[in-house]
């Protein structure tokens, strides 16, 4: 299995981007698919999560800020995140399954694209 983030970049607070997450080897339409960051001062933190039915959840710190999706078709999850803020600052990785607690461990997961947001 391999999920391979794309799209992290330096954006100045208030910007948005869209990372994206191709998952290559799995069945994606079966897949609940977790977005995950690692930021330096404060560890891992669950960001968003969409299941197979569509049903997405969000930590409270993104709610109406984020936007999880996902492409079936192109096997494709994606995180629209807009009103950048400083803290979110981070390395965002795309993950099978869902865990929200800092020690989860994800099996199948990507790499990670690094989100740097500027004041």
């Amino acid at each position: 299995v391999q999920l391979v983030e794309s799209g992290g970049g330096l954006v100045q607070s208030g910007g948005s981007l869209r990372l994206s997450c191709a998952v290559i080897g799995f069945p994606f339409s079966k897949a609940a698919i977790s977005w995950v960051r690692q930021v330096p001062a404060r560890g891992q933190e669950w960001v968003s999560a969409i299941y197979n039915n569509y049903t997405t959840i969000y930590r409270d710190s993104v709610k109406g800020r984020f936007t999880i999706a996902r492409d079936n078709i192109k096997q494709t999850a994606y995180l629209q995140m807009n009103s950048l803020k400083d803290e979110d600052t981070g390395v965002y990785f795309c993950a099978l399954g869902v865990c929200t607690t800092p020690d989860c461990e994800f099996l199948d997961r990507g790499q990670g694209t690094q989100v740097t947001v500027s004041s």
